[in-house]
């Protein structure tokens, strides 16, 4: 650890707050500093490590540190905790390392908790202990004072949620900058067999780390079959001259937890009571009745995505109506009243319409991560999991892909092995996300019949079926890669993970996770999507001009005029509108690509939408937005698809045609988030471009079988 600055001269001094998952860190972290990290109720919810100023002091950063319950670093999330604490990143100096260490410890698993605590100390860390769950254990809550003369260090007693001691916990940081470091307590000492191994590795530690006894066991029992970077080669070939053995490890083990048992545990005079966690744990957990509860959570959910949201996205189709009507009154006629009308007002706010269904999925997550119930998920699906060679801990990951890929991707890091977490990468982008939820919406509600099956809207059944398939695929495709793809064969390791008492959702937590969310879809709807559908318009507009080859508009007046429809100055204008766009450019790279797509039941027009998809899925509705803006302001998007006719008359989108794209967008890595965020989290292209290139043969395959057949079925 660094040596202390006095506080108040301008200096930052780093404090790094860590602990366990689930021991309201993050919470914590937010009450320090006033910011809005996402908390949540299991392990994975902190990716990578956050940072704030302390409330009132510009001198003073907070950084929020991944959950972990060990020091010995073996995942990637272990990894950055401990390049924090200690400060092994080759980039810090021992400026940069934090000055003082909060560890968070639930009051309601007290000496599970203060295992790291004695870590963090071995390692020389300045330790203050801000005991949080206090207001869980009640009674059982064991006295600060106790604790803190049993560790050598102060304890505080918070409650984060409601803001109890955090002021103290102000007070006992600011102290404890301002005091000189003290040595921390012996607990236990090493046999002469691994007093000699430490002082062996001691030796060869780099000379930016910091020279102690406690790094060196950390190297004995963390380097060898590991995946960690920031080691140098002399320090491995130390480590393995020292031949570490299991029993090595164990013997810190057991003598961290011989002391704690003698020390730590008798604070605790009594369990708090998880009576009504237990009870609920009875149903939840059950094999049969656990897994029935979460069909039917997760039926309820998909199926109010669609019903419940239509009143919400008929008021935002109206208002974007109005603004386009608004627009087309106020401007002049010409290129600038085309590009706000069709380009801005029709490309975005079709994308826009959709807001309320992704709120609501936020919101549903948000309220299932709160409860608790997202852990017991995990591990009920362990064992179908296990059948598809993943690992159980990959679920939450998979089930927070159906809100952003990218976060869940990024959630990996707490799998301890490289094999799961790229395999659980690969198929995570396969889940439902939220911006896949506008193409849905948008095609369900164009092509297929509103009606009733069992009492149940057939487009809610539907959308729920979209989901379903994607589970199902997603699984399906684990378990294949685990098989053929070499990189990803390998044992699987047994499932852990940690069940936290059911709790009372925080709807300020929920709603401050929805804006987040939320912040984020406008801020790429004002961004890349506004982008994307600027230039999908410019591409669509021009050159505002027919070739001197084409046929004459006036020959689409004369097939409606055969179809005995009335024909006027409107239909004249939009029939040149019509022919004006056939000859853009955009209509030109669509129809290049045409002919590999229509055997899956789509037109150029459907192409160009799945070329500006590749950028970002919404995309492609902002781009039907662009073609079908010119016209009837009054009409929606839906509405025009709906009407949408080939020559002959008939539909020029059929049912069969918008089941083959949804699955087309289903299985396409259309995402360049996605692939850029896999490059980041696996060190190369190799891995992303894999994942690009097999999604797409995947959705080409699927949606050809889809469509090929449906049409022999005579559908």
């Amino acid at each position: 650890m660094s040596s202390p600055s006095p506080v108040g001269t301008g200096v930052v001094q780093r404090v790094a707050l860590c602990g366990n998952p689930n021991t309201g860190k993050t919470t914590l972290f937010n009450a320090l500093t006033g910011l809005q990290a996402r908390v949540g109720n299991y392990p994975g919810v902190t990716v990578d490590r956050r940072q704030g100023r302390l409330r009132g002091r510009s001198d003073i950063e907070i950084i929020d540190v991944p959950g972990t319950y060990s020091l010995t670093a073996r995942s990637a999330d272990e990894q950055i905790a401990l390049d924090v604490i200690v400060g092994l990143d080759p980039d810090l100096t021992i400026a940069d390392r934090p000055a003082l260490l909060v560890v968070c410890v639930d009051a309601t698993q007290l000496a599970r908790s203060t295992y790291l605590v004695l870590q963090a100390q071995e390692l020389g860390a300045r330790c203050i202990v801000a005991m949080t769950m206090t207001d869980e254990a009640g009674d059982a809550a064991p006295d600060p004072a106790a604790l803190a003369r049993a560790l050598g260090c102060p304890v505080v007693a918070v409650v984060a949620r409601t803001g109890q001691g955090v002021e103290a916990l102000r007070t006992a940081i600011e102290r404890g900058l301002a005091s000189p470091p003290a040595a921390a307590p012996v607990r236990w000492q090493p046999s002469p067999a691994l007093a000699q191994k430490i002082a062996t590795v001691r030796a060869a530690l780099p000379a930016n780390w910091p020279a102690s006894d406690g790094l060196a066991l950390w190297a004995l029992a963390s380097i060898g079959d590991d995946e960690l970077t920031h080691i140098s080669p002399p320090l491995r070939a130390a480590v393995a001259a020292a031949a570490p053995a299991a029993d090595d490890d164990d013997e810190a083990v057991l003598g961290r937890w011989t002391w704690l048992d003698a020390h730590v545990a008798p604070l605790a005079e009594r369990a708090p009571d998880r009576s009504f966690t237990d009870r609920l744990d009875r149903v939840l957990l059950h094999r049969a009745l656990g897994l029935a509860v979460f069909a039917a959570v997760m039926f309820v959910l998909f199926m109010s995505l669609f019903a419940w949201s239509e009143p919400a996205i008929a008021v935002v189709e109206d208002l974007f109506a109005w603004l386009g009507g608004l627009a087309r009154r106020v401007l002049p006629d010409g290129l600038v009243e085309d590009f706000v009308v069709d380009g801005v007002i029709a490309g975005v706010g079709s994308v826009l319409v959709f807001l309320p269904q992704i709120l609501l999925l936020f919101f549903f997550l948000g309220l299932l991560e709160d409860l608790g119930y997202l852990s017991r998920v995990a591990y009920l699906m362990d064992r179908i999991m296990r059948s598809m060679n993943l690992h159980g801990r990959a679920f939450v990951p998979m089930l927070s892909g159906f809100a952003c890929a990218v976060p869940a991707i990024m959630a990996t890091r707490t799998m301890e092995r490289q094999r799961d977490r790229i395999l659980t990468m690969m198929v995570i982008p396969l889940m439902t996300c939220s911006a896949r939820l506008p193409v849905y919406t948008l095609i369900i509600a164009a092509l297929f019949p509103s009606s009733t099956f069992g009492g149940l809207s057939t487009q809610s059944l539907l959308m729920v079926g979209m989901y379903v398939f994607s589970i199902v695929t997603s699984l399906a495709a684990a378990w294949i890669l685990s098989r053929t793809v070499k990189p990803l064969r390998a044992k699987r390791l047994p499932f852990v993970i940690e069940l936290p008492p059911y709790r009372a959702p925080r709807l300020r937590d929920i709603t401050r996770m929805m804006w987040s969310k939320t912040s984020m879809f406008l801020r790429e709807a004002g961004t890349v999507i506004l982008a994307c559908t600027i230039a999908l318009w410019a591409l669509l507009y021009f050159p505002r001009a027919l070739p001197a080859d084409a046929p004459p508009y006036g020959d689409l007046i004369a097939a409606a005029e055969a179809r005995h429809d009335d024909v006027s100055a409107a239909d004249l204008e939009r029939a040149r509108d019509q022919a004006l766009l056939e000859h853009s450019f955009g209509a030109r790279m669509g129809k290049a690509i045409e002919p590999a797509i229509e055997p899956l039941g789509f037109d150029w027009k459907i192409g160009v939408g799945i070329i500006g998809a590749f950028a970002a899925r919404e995309v492609f509705v902002a781009t039907m937005g662009v073609i079908y803006g010119a016209g009837d302001d009054e009409a929606s998007l839906r509405q025009r698809l709906r009407d949408e006719r080939r020559p002959d008359g008939s539909p020029a989108y059929a049912p069969l045609a918008g089941l083959s794209l949804m699955v087309f967008f289903a299985l396409a890595c259309q995402c360049m988030s996605t692939l850029a965020v896999v490059k980041r989290e696996t060190g190369g292209y190799r891995w992303p471009l894999f994942l690009l290139a097999y999604m797409t043969v995947l959705a080409y395959g699927a949606s050809l079988l889809v469509f090929q057949l449906g049409t022999l079925l005579g559908f």
